[in-house]
């Protein structure tokens, strides 16, 4: 139940042409609080529920529990999350023996793209396709509960 991965920044669409899935994902937040966030996700038809801890030294891996609810549950639970909605597109893109999952984001944070792979340790190597950007897997600006508090629009 740890998740280990890493974030980059996109830095040109070509991943498009390579995604072999792509959904919509809206997403809220019940607790934002870094110790435990507590984020509810409704993607494409499927509703899920997920609990992360708080990131171990370097930002890489962290606890992390996800478990599938109905969709119609999911839907009331994100009425009552905190202020601040996530909207993206999800495209996958196999890379090697990996998946990149790039996040095209809208709304308050439109013009953000973002991958991340997830990896089985923190020194794994993977392949880097060209369309991936500086590495920002250490910054929590680009953390999604960090984002649904403080959008991408604002930071300029």
């Amino acid at each position: 139940m740890i998740e280990i991965e890493r974030k980059f920044l996109v830095k040109s669409d070509q991943f498009k042409t390579e995604a072999f899935r792509q959904n919509k994902i809206a997403q809220g937040y019940l607790s934002s609080l870094p110790e435990r966030t507590v984020r509810i996700r409704i993607k494409g038809e499927r509703g899920f529920i997920t609990i992360k801890g708080i990131g171990h030294q370097g930002g890489m891996s962290r606890f992390e529990w996800e478990n599938e609810i109905p969709l119609d549950e999911a839907q009331e639970l994100l009425k009552l999350c905190e202020k601040g909605k996530i909207e993206k597109t999800r495209f996958e893109i196999k890379s090697g023996d990996h998946v990149f999952e790039v996040d095209e984001f809208y709304g308050e944070n439109e013009g953000l793209v973002m991958a991340e792979i997830e990896l089985n340790s923190e020194t794994e190597t993977f392949d880097k396709p060209d369309w991936l950007g500086e590495e920002v897997t250490n910054d929590e600006r680009y953390y999604n509960a960090y984002l649904s508090k403080n959008p991408f629009k604002d930071w300029k």
